[in-house]
């Protein structure tokens, strides 16, 4: 008398080949559609540096920085102008002028930034700011003490 033990033994066992190759499929595809495509060295977009030849001469503006300190005094190039004398300040504007002229004659343009301190005063601001009308100094900047 055969149990279903025995029947289970001598029954030969087969491996199903058709859904092995479907999954197999299935993660060729998956892995196909998920791999990000590598660029080779030679598809990198890089310039080396070389020599350059320029057609047309770069102008570089010439640029004066004044500075507005918290104490009310105006600096340019080294050189202090007190707030609290009026002439000092005809004198600033003498000094612009002469650079402005300059810039002109270089045919650059004469560029100013106003570097004020965050306690300075604004009247002293705006005496820079007047000066420059002054002068003819149209591109005017400000900027930050550093």
């Amino acid at each position: 008398m055969k149990t279903w033990i025995d029947e289970l033994i001598n029954e030969k066992t087969e491996l199903q080949i058709a859904p092995l190759i479907d999954v197999v499929f299935l993660l060729l595809i998956y892995f196909m559609v998920s791999a990000r495509l590598i660029r080779s060295e030679a598809d990198l977009n890089m310039a080396l540096p070389g020599s350059v030849s320029v057609s047309t001469q770069l102008e570089m503006p010439d640029e004066q920085i004044v500075e507005v300190t918290a104490d009310g005094k105006i600096i340019l190039n080294t050189k202090v102008y007190v707030s609290g004398d009026k002439s000092n300040l005809a004198e600033l504007e003498y000094t612009l002028t002469r650079y402005a002229q300059a810039a002109k004659l270089s045919k650059t343009k004469a560029m100013i930034t106003i570097a004020a301190d965050d306690n300075s005063v604004h009247e002293r601001v705006v005496d820079v700011l007047n000066a420059c009308a002054g002068a003819g100094i149209k591109n005017v900047t400000f900027g930050s003490v550093q």
